[in-house]
This record gives structure tokens, C-alpha cells and sequence, in this order.
């Protein structure tokens, strides 16, 4: 796809960038003209992704521990957008959910994002705008189904912390959007369909609470993000996006 240079000399850092959403989305900003810094925990599928794509850097990085991700800003003068796209999907109900699953899904889906984008915060002060771009989820506002109590309970606070970073900085020129997509046909989704007693009825049953009947592409998201990446959704922050091929309907 041709994406023109909508995000011509920005610069743009994507987490969880080397694979799925992360991986399309880091691509999709790089295409239309951003230098892109792809961060995530994963140094093999950082390698693959740089390999493929001109303009983009990238950084291993735990963005979980604090002070890695100081040390990391502490490098980096311009941040016109920062995507908080990695995440994780726990099993379990209230009753089964883990402290340990219940604990890494805080720290990923949440305290993460809450490092990253204070650290961000500075250099878009400075340059009197930015734009934020957080990953929910189309249950954020209706709750985890089929035992998915820390995911549901996380990516509501992620709603939470994009509205209250929208407000407290609309004034200074900085933006925050959410993107909350239903069920997406990434790797690590199907590495979960593959994980069940019977794929096939799984996968058919992701791809039916749809309406339109499918499962959506990474590189759909992608588009959304570009757009909410670039000048063009300027009026636009706050804003809790659902991309879910008519689920709520």
C-alpha cells in the first residue's frame, strides 16, 4: 500500500515492534516517510524487521523497567509520536486468573505504557505537540469474555490513561488516542487458535463475532495509526477508536 508521506520527518517510536501489529505498524510509518524506532524485547525479529524496512532503528529495550526506558530517552531529542502497541493476553477468570499472569499483564498492559509516554512526555513539551497512540481493545469498555479477567481489566485502564493524558495536555499541543481493535489475525493470535483442542472450530469462532466474518489484519490497524500519527486527525484526541468488523453492533 501507498501511504504517501503523511508522516514525512517525524520521528516515531512503535513498542512491541517486531511482530504483529507492532511489526505492520512500525512498516506502515517508515512507508509514509517517518524515521521510525522500532523497540521491543525481541533482538532476532527487531533484526528481520530492519532488514525489510529503510528508516527505522532498532532498539532492544525492556520498556517494563523504568530505567532502561530513562536511558533510552535520555538519547533522544524528538518524539513526535509514540505508539504503546506491545501487550499481552492472559487466561483465567477472577477466580483462576495467576499473581503471576495477573502481575506481567499490569506490568505490560499498563505500567509500561505509563513509563514510555512519561519519558515521551518531554521532548514533545518542548516541541508543543505530539501525538500518543495506546493499545486497547474493543472489550476495554465491555469487559474480558472466556476468561480473560487481567487482559479485559488492563486494557480498560488503558482507556482510563489516555483520556486523562488527553486532557491534561490538549492545551500544550499534545494528543492521545486509543485503539481498540477486536480480534486481530496476528502471530501470536494464531499461536493461541493452534494451542486449543480444535483449531478449526476456534478460528472460525474468532473470525464469527464479527460480522463481516473475518478476523482483521495487522496492516488495518496500521492504517488507523498512521492516521491518528498524522496531522490530519490534529482535532482529534481522546478518543477510544473501535476497529472491530461491526462487533458491537
Amino acid at each position: 500500500m501507498v501511504r504517501m508521506q503523511r508522516l514525512k520527518n517525524k520521528v516515531c517510536i512503535v513498542t512491541g515492534a517486531a511482530a504483529g501489529i507492532g511489526r505492520q505498524t512500525a512498516t506502515a510509518f517508515a512507508e509514509a516517510g517517518a524515521l521510525v524506532i522500532a523497540v521491543d524485547r525481541d533482538g532476532e525479529g527487531l533484526v528481520s524487521l530492519a532488514a525489510s524496512v529503510n528508516e527505522l532503528k532498532p532498539v532492544v529495550l525492556d520498556i517494563t523497567n523504568a530505567a532502561d526506558v530513562g536511558d533510552f530517552f535520555a538519547g533522544i531529542d524528538t518524539v513526535d509520536t509514540l505508539f504503546n502497541c506491545a501487550g499481552m493476553v492472559s487466561v483465567g477468570s477472577l477466580e483462576t486468573c495467576s499473581e503471576e499472569d495477573w502481575e506481567r499483564s499490569v506490568s505490560l498492559n499498563m505500567t509500561s505504557i505509563f513509563h514510555m509516554s512519561r519519558a515521551a512526555i518531554g521532548p514533545m513539551l518542548k516541541a508543543g505537540a505530539g501525538s500518543i497512540i495506546n493499545m486497547a481493545s474493543v472489550i476495554s469498555s465491555i469487559g474480558g469474555a472466556n476468561d480473560r479477567f487481567a487482559y479485559g481489566a488492563t486494557k480498560a485502564a488503558v482507556i482510563g490513561m489516555t483520556k486523562s493524558i488527553a486532557k491534561d495536555y490538549a492545551s500544550r499541543g499534545i494528543r492521545c488516542n486509543a485503539i481498540c481493535p477486536s480480534a486481530v489475525e496476528t502471530p501470536s493470535m494464531t499461536a493461541r487458535i493452534e494451542a486449543m483442542d480444535d483449531p478449526d472450530t476456534a478460528r472460525s469462532m474468532f473470525a464469527e463475532r464479527q460480522p463481516v466474518g473475518r478476523m482483521a489484519t495487522p496492516n488495518e490497524i496500521a492504517d488507523l495509526a498512521v492516521y491518528l500519527a498524522s496531522d490530519e486527525s490534529r482535532f482529534m484526541t481522546g478518543s477510544a477508536i473501535v476497529i472491530d468488523g461491526g462487533a458491537k453492533l
